[in-house]
């Protein structure tokens, strides 16, 4: 997430969550159909808070040196994701084991940053290799300052980067039990969010798969705290930009969680006059600029945001876990449903 704001360079259509909204969602919900309600709940429950915490602390840890990007601990960091894909035999997009990295170049940057990678994995789909959901979150952080304090960043973000990690694996046992996706899926791990987005804005200018074919980007940065105003009610989550694009994917979203989760889906900062203006500030808005439906999922900012106190004793692990397992099975209805998510240019539910 960057504490500094940027202007749309594109106007995007988006709608504040209001009671007549929420009461017209709900009135339509029933034009969705679950897929594989079964399988959803099966696969979703492999994805624990057990494992999640075991990831996590390896990865916010001193060892990686807060992660920052183009440097040693943010190399190391990438190369542990590699070696997870690889110890799980979860392909590359190029269909082996060995080449997880797209490489950035040093001159693309607009200050002195050394080159660095994003980190891809991809489990291919059966009957529509070619349509392709990326599930993103960032994986650099801030670094180490001047007074040799490490920004371990355990929420950001750290907290979505072991969320992928678990995604990736409940597909794979899914696949392996004969029940893959219907479409592509990319889990795609982006360098440079914290200088501005660059990761995600190299995979948008020389995309491993046509953008035409992606069909939407569920992105994730800091799902795994509290923040103030959701002291007393922790079982939610800040949604931001599922209907700006595709109406349908914001039908779906709403639809999973009823039917599965029941998290309070709190969609204030989707608000298009919100003075924060989160939507364009995370690794989503690169894809939703190429016209892609988006998802950023969010938990709100914190005291220990941006600062080397945002430690992973203080994960919610157990609602990182629900988090995770709620967009589990939005990208799983998105994967296997009958039709491709369908954007507001042809969306029939909008007549």
């Amino acid at each position: 997430m960057k504490i500094f704001c940027m202007l749309s360079a594109l106007t995007l259509v988006g709608t504040c969550a209001t009671p007549k909204y929420t009461a017209k969602i709900q009135n339509i919900k029933d034009s969705i159909q679950l897929v594989d309600e079964s399988l959803v709940t099966k696969y979703a429950n492999t994805i624990t808070a057990e494992e999640l915490k075991i990831e996590l602390y390896q990865f916010a840890s001193t060892s990686f040196a807060g992660r920052r990007v183009g440097e040693p601990g943010q190399k190391k960091a990438a190369n542990f994701l590699k070696f997870y894909y690889q110890k799980k035999g979860i392909k590359s997009p190029l269909g082996d084991t060995i080449n997880y990295f797209q490489n950035i170049p040093k001159d693309f940057f607009f200050r002195d940053i050394k080159p660095t990678e994003n980190v891809m994995a991809f489990i291919k789909g059966i009957e529509f290799p070619d349509e392709v959901i990326i599930i993103s979150a960032h994986l650099d952080h801030l670094g180490v300052n001047d007074k040799g304090e490490t920004y371990f960043g355990a929420d950001d973000n750290a907290s979505g980067t072991v969320a992928l990690m678990e995604m990736a694996q409940a597909f794979e046992k899914a696949k392996k039990d004969g029940h893959g996706p219907k479409r592509s899926i990319l889990f795609l791990h982006l360098t440079a969010e914290e200088i501005g987005k660059k990761g995600s804005e190299y995979y948008t200018l020389h995309p491993v798969f046509p953008l035409e074919n992606t069909v939407t980007n569920l992105n994730i940065d800091m799902i795994g705290r509290i923040d103030d105003i959701h002291k007393n009610n922790p079982n939610y989550l800040y949604l931001i930009g599922a209907d700006r694009i595709s109406k349908e994917l914001h039908y779906i979203s709403e639809k999973i969680n009823n039917t599965y989760f029941n998290i309070d889906l709190d969609y204030r900062y989707n608000d298009e006059r919100d003075r924060n203006q989160y939507y364009t500030r995370s690794d989503h808005y690169n894809f939703a600029a190429k016209g892609i439906p988006v998802i950023f999922y969010f938990n709100g900012e914190h005291s220990d945001y941006h600062q080397p106190t945002d430690t992973p004793d203080k994960i919610e692990f157990t609602l990182l876990e629900k988090r995770t397992r709620f967009i589990f099975a939005t990208a799983w209805q998105i994967a296997n449903q009958k039709h491709r998510l369908l954007t507001d240019v042809n969306n029939q539910l909008l007549n």
